[in-house]
């Protein structure tokens, strides 16, 4: 047919003027597509399989909607599901389809049919009609029609079938192929159109393809299940997975959302939830079913589907972002002579067109590269959160462990934070390391996931730009190259650097926050003890190191900064030099294409550094959970989401321990192994090296329980007693499986909650911890703890836990929100309260870690009788750890006494008195005064005053219904007054320093395009304006995927005058180009400098504000504020005022200048161009304040439904215990899918908004870029003109997109500053120091008769509410020691509080030493008082540091203190040698280590309760004030060390006023007077003698009711018998 070897001759295969040439491509590009999908349909041979395995992992998605809806619903795995398998949930949810689109398939099967008929015919009609044309084409087009009528009724699809969406679209671009050939030729050749039937046919055709391509875009991507509303799609469950095809191309479906929030503001329920298939729960438990495998392959399966799709596209896109400047130069090409002819215009309308196209294809495939990028991201975040939220829940608790060798790793601490590491392994986790896991590192690895395209997108553009340099100007090209090569090392060194700086800024902002989380969270002790200046200074010092961090981080960055702006310019001088040295010609064209590439290859040069860092930064953050997730787990046995059937069917019935030795958990370090160290039977050898480790400070306080066998009673109580430090708590943690077994231990347990006995009652564990753990809830869910409301169990449960007076005091009862910690209750209360949870669940094993420590005697007594053998607990095998055994002891079967961690005694308690082995100190008159006791019955008023509160602030003042209220939310737009804020703390002159900078910088820029315009006017040859504008374009993907890139140059026109010829002295040109270069690249470097200068301006001075009026509020303030709400401020907020506030604030005013910049550009030379423009402008308004609004309130929702995350996470973590006690572990995990779920759908629907925007904002770019094309053509302007209307609109669309994308990210920030300024405001205490009224140095004096006399006293927590003390006159002596009695809400705290000025009086007064305490500063009184809380505060450090926090007191004081309090024996080893170890009270086989030195976990976790207090009352005793007040300060230690403390405290004491807040009764006894409150008033007042022998007095009422009137009068009448003699 052809005679030559071309299928059309004389024309080449891509020269599209030729019919043939366009016949033949129309034909064979469909029939190369059906070939394929035949292909791929049929099965593989077997030496292929591998092949098409790997191709189909594009294809293959990690999770199924249908999969998802299965987990969802039971959570059950599906690694066994087949593909396309129809189990019993997909069956029914094929049934349940609402339609079967059958007759969109016979539409497309109809449409098919009648193509192929017509195309047929135009196959045969050459044949019929005997023509010498080539019958091929129309053949080879129908029978891919063919295949396109059989596809849908052979394989009908619900779902848009893409082989038949790609085939349609080949097919139109044939039609418009060869419609426009027919055009293109009767237009530019003057051929003679078709007839009329012809073309008639071309247009039936396109319309056919496109009605086709209709049916098909309008098909849904799926179909929802029955168990989906239809009308709830697009309200609360995302559109996403159900939107049609054409709904996901142009992103569609987000404008709904968009819509709402354009004109009012978003809430919760405004918001849809992300798709099914990236919720929580469904993708947790898929990507747990890989759990053998490392966590980077785990990652990578479960995101390999997006991850390929997205490198795919992005090397797409890039593609297609170099055809913008590629067609730009053909279109410059085409009008350059001065009268083109109708060829050359009709070709630049047709790459006018093309490159529009071009840009539509490239915006589609940014767009969904970026949505398959962030949909990783999003899995990677979920799936990480919960993975290290569901290790948490399973791993051994470490809590209690210490660096012991702290000091020496922080010396051998080096760069690559080896030391840093080798203490995290030697310590484990803790609290604020996991939570920095799931806070700080999922999010790197999140975010690298959404930016890891740059890796590969940036070396694929390296080389293009190269192959096109190289086109361009030779080897001389490279030589340009080489000096970026060259500064690779610098670049290497640059980006080392910042890993370093960044390294140390992490470890100061760390150790930043751990301060201010030690100060908030001890606030209240340290405003105790006036330290607050102090611990201001500290955390300042803190600050300070880590500001001097920041400021190196962003000099650092400013090196980098120089590299970007330098290098486009150092490169193109060199390489120009470098040509024009070799004999070169260097012309206007080859200069400005260069410029124009070598601004491109700059940045990826640069990125590829900067990105492989970013890569090693999640590569470390990766290991770190990795490590977490490998650290040891607790049994199975413990955890319930370990426990499997089997291992249920397997347990033995009994609750005990046989033969166990246990230790605390301790990490693994790879020494020897613990048998070696703590075995049963240590070798000589072994017993040296302990006794050898016992006088080291390495080794630290270790504590074992050894040698136990125990089994509990069934049914039965068991009092667990012991002195202080003696192992009772550690063996109720041994029971829970919370310590290490050592080998041969046995645990036996029977932990099975589906398991219910004949009493109803689960074979499971209660748990009540000796420090309360309850969750900010209300007191109600407190105690039910998500188990099922029984209203009888429930209300018995409160009765017999002695709460009712108490809730019968609070406004709203049980629905009391307790506050984080339980911070709005008592001591007493919180422990009643876990007390009520632990017996209300119907469990057989009741723990109970000393609940009566916290409550005073005749409540003790009440719990006794009532509840301890009450029904509630009749049948249930409890285990009752406590001091008060003789109260107990009546009421129990067995009794386990502890010694050093082993058992001394056991027995049938029974069985013990009757052998008389049972303590004979107990007098019998004890016992006898208890017996009529049991039986007499308690009078009901009595019965109401059973509790003990010390917080009397919220049981008074609660008057609203939320003790405290949701997170506050601002509305609408930021207000000019945090723009004030921000401006004013960074100096209002470092702005107008950098305004003007930035006009400074336009003015260059615009030097700049006429320097250019002069450069191009002083050729005599044309090539002036055929390469002009091409030399200063943008490229759109560089611009969009690097923010902040600026286009290098833009022109205008200039009139300059006379200058030498730049053929003849290119280096003339060049040379002033480069000056304005690096006068830009200043000026671009005093920007920088002068807005990090004003950012760290104001985050020193935002900081320092907020930080000393949190430490300065009232407490009351703080007892209503959750602290994860003050830590989120100093942490998320201050880090995002610290780091990139001040960038979006600089960037937005640079693009709103370059905006501006560019409409004055386009005013002056192009004036028509404004019309458009206007209404182009009108377009992007719309679409950039519907962003805007529904950005900035996804954003504010998301900030605050992270809170939520964080802080029920530490919440968790710090009653751990308690939840795998309880089997709840499942709970809580279910709990924080909701969370994940909903933050997540925040932030999703954010970044879906941005991608709408980018797409509609790239699109509306292109249409700006055609219709200016269009209109410089048509205007007949020349190639220079044209090039400066298309880069001017490509400038305009530029900046509108990134100013808008930079506001956004600005208004987010000060979101930040917005939840900052909230907390400038806040209700203050009064003045720390009053200058003018200071005390005497000697106040006050410990020989004042009369040293604090109370005065008609009202206190009132607000105006409104009625007093808590009212009217109340008393005056104290000096060195007298008195006690503090009286009921719940008598007002004993409030009075406490009062004297340290806590709460000021609403009148009456408090003079001490004869000043009125309100008349002075709060420090003056403070400091010169002692205030001792019933619960310890401990902080990390050493030992030490918390006895002496500022170094006022030396080792031998400090050791001296210890000995007093019964913390450490043998005096005069600790004064001859500080690191000498000591035995404690108890003299036993194994040495505990204590010593100054010694390591203090947070919050004193390695210690028990009773030896924290021990250490507060040695802080107090080096403290040695005139007025020392305890509030119950010795409840969780053993009756005997309290007996020797009190004796102490008599001694040490005998010349302070001593003021103690009692519920142990004989601890006050002995005392010089008792003070008894009632309803706010002074009820009772005298020696204690004289108050027992008082008639119906409270104080003798309550001695009747501790089972210890004998004793407690003898011992008054001994005191009185000493004070008489």
């Amino acid at each position: 047919m052809f005679r030559s070897p071309h299928l059309c001759a004389d024309y080449g295969p891509f020269d599209f003027r030729d019919a043939c040439v366009r016949r033949y491509w129309s034909s064979l590009v469909p029939v190369a597509l059906v070939l394929l999908f035949c292909v791929l349909s049929l099965p593989s041979p077997a030496w292929t399989q591998g092949f098409f395995k790997v191709a189909k992992i594009p294809r293959r998605r990690f999770i199924t909607i249908d999969e998802a809806e299965a987990l969802e619903l039971d959570g059950s795995s599906v690694t066994n599901r087949l593909p396309g398998r129809v189990d019993d949930f997909g069956e029914g949810s094929i049934r349940g389809r609402t339609y079967f689109s059958r007759r969109r398939n016979l539409y497309l099967s109809w449409i098919a049919l009648l193509e192929t008929f017509a195309w047929s015919a135009v196959g045969i009609m050459p044949f019929s009609l005997r023509r010498a044309e080539s019958t091929s084409p129309p053949v080879l087009i129908a029978i891919t029609w063919f295949y396109a009528s059989l596809r849908p009724i052979i394989w009908p699809s619900i779902t848009p079938p893409f082989d038949l969406f790609s085939l349609y679209i080949t097919h139109l671009m044939s039609g418009i192929l060869l419609l426009g050939g027919v055009l293109y030729e009767a237009y530019v050749w003057d051929i003679a159109l078709p007839s009329g039937y012809v073309i008639a046919s071309m247009v039936a055709n396109i319309v056919t393809v496109a009605i086709a391509l209709v049916i098909v875009l309008g098909m849904p991507l799926a179909i929802p299940s029955t168990r989906i509303r239809k009308e709830d799609i697009g309200k609360s469950i995302s559109p996403e997975d159900y939107t049609s095809l054409w709904g996901w191309i142009t992103f569609c479906w987000v404008y709904p959302l968009i819509k709402r929030g354009t004109h009012a503001t978003l809430n919760e329920p405004d918001v849809w939830n992300v798709s099914i298939t990236m919720q929580s729960r469904p993708t947790f438990v898929r990507f747990m079913s890989f759990r053998d495998s490392s966590l980077l392959r785990r990652i990578w399966v479960a995101n390999a589907h997006d991850l390929i799709l997205e490198c795919i596209l992005t090397i797409v896109t890039i593609t297609f972002s170099y055809a913008g400047p590629f067609f730009l130069k053909r279109i410059l090409d085409s009008i350059d002579d001065s009268t083109p002819n109708k060829e050359n215009r009709a070709r630049a309308y047709i790459y006018a067109f093309i490159a529009f196209a071009c840009t539509v294809v490239k915006s589609q495939c940014e767009m969904h590269h970026l949505w398959f990028g962030l949909r990783a991201a999003t899995r990677m975040r979920s799936e990480l959160m919960a993975a290290i939220y569901d290790k948490a829940l399973k791993r051994k608790d470490f809590s209690g462990i210490t660096n012991e060798g702290a000091a020496e790793d922080e010396k051998m601490k080096d760069e690559d934070g080896a030391a840093e590491e080798e203490v995290r392994k030697k310590t484990g986790a803790d609290i604020g390391k996991i939570v920095n896991l799931m806070a700080g590192d999922v999010n790197t690895i999140s975010q690298t996931a959404q930016g890891v395209y740059l890796i590969y997108g940036a070396p694929f553009e390296l080389i293009i730009c190269l192959l096109f340099l190289y086109q361009l100007l030779g080897l001389s090209a490279f030589a340009g190259v080489f000096v970026v090569l060259a500064g690779l090392p610098i670049n290497s060194w640059v980006a080392k650097r910042s890993v370093f700086i960044q390294k140390n800024l992490l470890a100061a902002r760390d150790k930043r926050m751990s301060i201010v989380n030690e100060v908030i969270t001890a606030l209240k002790f340290i405003k105790f003890f006036a330290w607050e200046d102090r611990w201001i200074n500290r955390t300042f010092d803190a600050r300070k190191l880590e500001l001097s961090w920041m400021i190196k981080s962003r000099l650092n960055y400013m090196i980098f900064v120089l590299l970007w702006q330098s290098a486009p310019l150092v490169i193109s001088v060199i390489a120009f030099s470098t040509h024009v040295f070799l004999g070169n010609q260097l012309t206007i064209g080859t200069a400005f294409t260069a410029i124009t590439l070598f601004n491109m290859l700059a940045l990826p040069l640069n990125l590829i550094p900067l990105w492989t860092v970013r890569i090693l930064q999640a590569n470390v953050a990766l290991g770190r959970i990795a490590t977490f997730l490998d650290e040891d787990e607790v049994d199975g046995n413990v955890s319930s989401l370990k426990r499997s059937s089997a291992r249920m069917a397997e347990e033995t019935e009994g609750f005990g321990i046989d033969r166990g030795s246990f230790i605390w958990n301790r990490v693994d370090d790879g020494n020897a192994p613990l048998e070696n160290i703590f075995g049963e039977a240590p070798s000589a050898e072994t017993a040296i090296l302990l006794e050898s480790l016992s006088c080291t400070k390495t080794l630290g306080y270790q504590f074992k329980l050894k040698d136990i066998s125990v089994m509990f009673p069934d049914g039965k109580l068991t009092v667990v007693t012991g002195p202080t430090a003696s192992g009772k708590t550690a063996l109720l943690m041994a029971l829970l499986g919370e310590m290490t077994a050592l080998p041969g231990s046995r645990l036996i347990m029977s932990k099975n909650p589906s398991q219910v006995d004949e009493n109803g009652l689960m074979h499971a564990i209660s748990y009540s911890a000796q420090a309360p753990w309850l969750r900010h809830q209300s007191i109600k869910d407190n105690i039910l703890f998500d188990y099922p409301y029984d209203e009888e169990r429930y209300q018995a449960v409160i009765e017999y836990c002695a709460l009712k007076p108490d809730l019968a005091m609070l406004e709203d009862g049980d629905a009391t929100e307790i506050g984080a910690r339980g911070v709005s209750l008592s001591g007493g209360q919180k422990a009643r309260v876990a007390l009520a949870r632990a017996v209300y669940a119907r469990t057989k094993y009741v723990l109970l870690d000393d609940p009566l420590s916290a409550v005073d005697s005749h409540t003790a007594r009440f719990l006794f009788h009532h509840l301890l053998c009450g029904p509630l607990l009749k049948g249930r095998t409890v285990v009752l750890v406590t001091h008060h055994t003789e109260l107990v002891l009546p009421g129990a079967h067995y009794l386990v006494r502890m010694s050093d961690g082993h058992v001394d005694l056991q027995g049938v308690v029974k069985d013990l008195r009757a052998l008389g082995i049972l303590d004979v100190t107990k007098s019998d008159s004890t016992v006898q005064a208890q017996e009529p006791l049991l039986s007499k019955p308690v009078r009901e008023e009595k019965v109401k005053d059973t509790t003990e509160g010390i917080e009397d602030t919220v049981l008074v003042t609660k008057k609203s219904t939320k003790l405290i209220q949701e997170e506050h939310r601002e509305t609408g737009s930021v207000k000019w007054s945090i723009y004030k804020t921000y401006l004013h703390a960074s100096s209002y002159w470092t702005w107008f320093v950098l305004w003007f900078l930035i006009i400074v910088k336009e003015s260059l820029g615009v030097a700049q395009k006429l320097w250019i315009r002069a450069w191009g006017e002083a050729y005599d040859s044309p090539l002036l304006e055929l390469f002009e504008p091409f030399a200063n374009e943008t490229v759109p993907w560089n611009s969009q995927h690097y923010p902040g890139t600026q286009p290098l140059i833009q022109r205008s026109v200039s009139s300059f005058g006379a200058l030498p010829d730049a053929g003849e002295h290119p280096l003339f040109f060049v040379g002033i180009y480069g000056a304005i270069g690096c006068g830009v690249t200043v000026i671009v470097l005093l920007c920088t400098a002068a807005q990090y200068i004003g950012g760290i301006r104001a985050s020193r001075r935002l900081f320092s504000r907020m930080f000393v009026g949190v430490v300065r509020a009232t407490m009351r303030w703080h007892d209503t504020t959750p602290q994860g709400r003050m830590l989120n401020r100093f942490g998320k907020d201050m880090e995002t005022i610290d780091s990139t506030l001040s960038d979006y604030l600089a960037a937005v005013n640079t693009t709103l200048a370059s905006f501006a910049a560019a409409i004055v550009t386009v005013a002056v030379f192009f004036p028509s161009f404004l019309i458009p423009a206007f209404f182009i402008s009108l377009v992007y308004r719309q679409l950039a304040i519907g962003y805007l609004n529904t950005g900035r309130d996804l954003r504010r929702m998301e900030s605050n439904s992270r809170s939520p995350i964080f802080s029920g996470f530490s919440e968790l973590l710090e009653g751990i215990v308690t939840v795998r006690a309880f089997s709840a572990e499942k709970r809580f995990l279910d709990d924080l899918h909701v969370k994940i779920d909903k933050t997540t759908m925040m932030w999703y629907n954010f970044w879906m908004t941005n991608r709408w925007l980018l797409l509609n904002f790239d699109i509306l770019g292109g249409i700006s870029i055609l219709v200016t094309t269009l209109i410089a053509l048509y205007g007949l302007a020349g190639s220079g003109l044209a090039g400066i209307c298309i880069t001017s609109a490509m400038s305009f669309t530029f900046n509108v997109y990134w100013a808008c994308q930079f506001w956004t990210g600005l208004e987010l920030d000060l979101n930040s500053v917005e939840r900052v300024v909230e907390y400038l405001d806040l209700p203050q205490e009064p003045p720390a120091v009053i200058e003018s009224n200071r005390p005497p140095a000697y106040w006050p004096s410990d020989s004042a008769e009369s040293l604090i006399s109370v005065q008609d006293l009202v206190i009132k927590y607000a105006p409104d509410l009625p007093p808590v003390l009212n009217g109340l006159s008393f005056t104290l002596k000096a060195k007298e020691r008195v006690g503090i009695l009286g009921r719940t809400g008598s007002g004993k705290s409030t009075l406490a509080m009062s004297i340290l000025r806590f709460v000021d009086p609403s009148s009456g007064r408090i003079v001490i030493d004869g000043i009125d305490t309100s008349t002075i500063g709060l420090h003056d009184l403070r400091s010169r008082l002692t205030f001792i809380p019933q619960d310890a505060t401990l902080f990390s450090g050493t030992l030490r540091d918390n006895l002496d926090p500022f170094g006022e007191h030396g080792d031998s004081e400090c050791l001296d203190a210890l000995y007093r309090v019964q913390m450490i024996s043998e005096k005069d080893t600790f004064e001859n040698s500080i690191s000498s170890a000591s035995r404690t009270a108890v003299d036993t086989d194994f040495r505990t280590v204590i010593t100054l030195d010694m390591q203090v976990s947070a919050g004193g976790a390695n210690f028990s309760q009773g030896q924290r207090q021990l250490i507060a009352l040695a802080r107090a005793l080096l403290r040695r004030s005139s007025i020392v007040i305890l509030d119950e300060a010795t409840s969780s230690i053993d009756f005997a060390t309290d007996a020797k403390i009190q004796m102490t405290i008599r001694e040490e004491f005998n010349g302070s006023l001593l003021l103690t807040v009692a519920h142990r009764l004989q601890t006050v006894i002995d005392y010089d007077r008792l003070l008894v409150l009632d309803k706010g008033k002074v009820a009772e007042f005298d020696t204690p003698l004289n108050l027992l022998n008082k008639e119906d007095g409270i104080f003798r009422d309550m001695c009747l009711n501790s089972g210890m009137f004998d004793s407690l009068k003898n011992a008054a009448k001994a005191k009185a018998s000493r004070d008489a003699h």
